[in-house]
């Protein structure tokens, strides 16, 4: 738990960061007394799925905030509607803040745990004149709403008297009314520019059975009544919010203004949220994406979910880095994909060992080695990082390399294997094709035949000789197979959600998975264990994954090398 918690902080405080305008904005708010100089924010995710990357922007400037200024963040689960909410939910969102490096302590808090107060609130503002029961369809409500520049037309029902809206709201919690039947509004003004002003509604009947508090209630608060109330209840200073809901802020003020006594009162502050290329980040596309399979759940590698990115290798690190280079402002924009896959190749090359795997091997055969001779070759596990020491790799008389180091018939500037060429075997000896075998009826290679210099191994005299190409390789007799899936973005597209008249599942990109058997991996890697993360020589960065078991690996890719996706994608 130290270490996950210590995490954020060493990424937070950095002295040479300006700071952004939300923390300028704190900073000021300090300087000037405004609550005796405390910050306390909270992160309010509603457990209705799974956090994805956009949600790691905002929990690095809700626990951000608060660790930057000596204050405090609550966890705040946002549980107003029973029909969508599950525990599974719940505790996965626990789970990914822990993994980003943050943590709520002791401050773990329900927008239930306030529903008697909420429920006594909304009382309060029908007694005062200021909330009524509607009996009119929600169809009907938003019709009588108006444009933004035009007024809406008052309900009917809207001056009922205090007594009879008592009556109802109360026998709507008992339960003697239909879903959809009621609701209460707030009575506030039907002539308002912003629409969010005009009466909106504040309660509705819900006949589901919440994941807390089981069917004690009958009616639950609205995000826009609860969370205002929640914060007040908290005594949090800064709500910090996305763009969305900059024209909600006079209702949340609104409200919080009619349950005050004091001169205390939270602050709504907005900032753009995380847009990414080739992604969708909507919460509902992504569980459409879920329901219909068509990713193997929430935490499918493709997905730009917490736990899929976690599973698919990427570190939070990673993440808190290009969440900072993206910063916090507010205009909304789109942020290139790539930017975030070379903050994880940035973090990954100084973290991950690199290791021998043959995606598609091909057998090549030194035909004047001793057959019954190994060798160990002593392989650096990182140059970035000499405390990461060394490895031995068996070296036999028959390796496998990857079909695509070695051409029949090669162009001037292919630097790997053919007939003739010499390459130097990675960590071992240099070598030259003597030959190779073709299958008769299909026409592939087989194998491949070669010599080795003997003096052109370290430390040997012949050591310093250059030639063009170095190629990865495993020993045969020693190679243990895995399974290898090969990610890619899950669109193909850069903007899927935004195309008019096109569904966001038709981008879908159908090479998105590809799932490679029988690779083969150098025997070191038979200890690995589910999320430990490699760079394959050559390849690219790799992840375990979960449903790894010994003798049965999965590796995942994390990210290639370089990114070669646009150089594809104008093909």
């Amino acid at each position: 738990m130290d270490e996950k918690k210590n995490r954020g902080p060493s990424n937070i405080n950095d002295s040479v960061t300006p700071l952004n305008f939300i923390e300028q904005i704190i900073q000021e708010d300090i300087r000037a007394g405004k609550n005796n100089g405390r910050v306390h924010t909270r992160f309010p995710p509603e457990p209705n799925g799974y956090l994805h990357i956009g949600h790691a922007k905002a929990i690095y400037l809700d626990f951000g905030s608060a660790e930057k200024f000596g204050g405090k963040c609550n966890l705040r689960f946002d549980d107003t509607n029973p029909i969508k909410e599950e525990t599974e939910f719940v505790e996965s969102i626990k789970e990914d803040i822990h993994w980003l490096g943050f943590d709520w302590e002791d401050r773990e808090f329900h927008a239930s745990d306030y529903f008697d107060k909420l429920y006594e609130f909304a009382i309060d503002l029908i007694k005062r004149g200021l909330a009524y029961v509607d009996d009119q369809s929600s169809e009907e409500i938003a019709a009588q709403k108006g444009t933004p520049t035009k007024a809406g037309i008052e309900s009917p029902y809207r001056n009922r008297d205090i007594e009879e809206n008592l009556d109802l709201f109360t026998r709507m919690n008992n339960g003697e009314f239909d879903e959809g039947s009621h609701v209460l509004r707030a009575k506030i003004d039907m002539a308002s520019p912003n629409m969010h002003m005009r009466d909106p509604v504040i309660y509705r009947i819900i006949k589901r059975e919440h994941h807390r508090t089981g069917n004690k209630w009958q009616v639950y608060p609205m995000y826009d009544f609860a969370h205002g109330q929640c914060d007040y209840f908290e005594g949090i200073t800064h709500s910090l919010c996305t763009l969305e809901f900059e024209v909600h802020r006079p209702l949340y003020d609104w409200l919080v203004d009619r349950l005050k006594t004091g001169d205390y009162r939270p602050r709504q502050i907005e900032f753009n949220r995380l847009n990414l290329t080739y992604t969708v980040m909507s919460k509902r596309k992504l569980q459409e994406l879920v329901m219909l399979k068509l990713v193997s759940g929430w935490d499918d590698p493709r997905m730009p979910t917490l736990s899929g990115l976690r599973r698919r290798g990427y570190t939070p690190e990673a993440i808190i880095k290009f969440i900072r280079s993206i910063g916090y402002t507010k205009f909304e924009a789109i942020n290139d994909v790539a930017l975030l896959e070379h903050a994880v190749r940035d973090d990954l090359n100084l973290k991950a060992p690199r290791v021998f795997v043959v995606l598609d091997p091909v057998k090549l055969v030194i035909t004047n080695y001793p057959e019954d001779r190994i060798e160990e070759m002593e392989i650096i596990n990182n140059p970035e990082d000499e405390s990461m020491g060394s490895r031995s790799v068996p070296f036999c008389s028959e390796l496998y390399i990857e079909k695509d180091d070695f051409m029949e018939n090669p162009p001037g500037k292919y630097f790997r294997l053919g007939p003739g060429r010499e390459v130097r075997l990675k960590g071992a000896y240099i070598i030259k094709c003597t030959g190779f075998n073709k299958n008769e009826s299909t026409g592939e290679i087989e194998e491949i035949y070669c010599t080795y210099d003997p003096e052109t191994r370290s430390g040997g005299p012949a050591a310093n000789r250059r030639v063009k190409g170095t190629l990865h390789w495993v020993s045969a007799r020693h190679a243990e197979d895995a399974e290898v899936r090969l990610y890619d973005r899950l669109f193909n597209h850069h903007d899927p959600a935004g195309q008019k008249n096109h569904d966001f599942k038709e981008f879908l990109n159908p090479e998105s998975l590809k799932i490679l058997n029988f690779c083969k991996i150098e025997p070191s890697l038979s200890e690995a264990k589910p999320l430990d993360k490699f760079q394959f020589q050559r390849i690219g960065y790799f992840c375990v994954d979960k449903d790894s078991i010994p003798g049965s690996l999965i590796f995942n890719r994390t990210v290639p090398l370089r990114d070669t996706w646009e150089k594809v994608a104008k093909k």
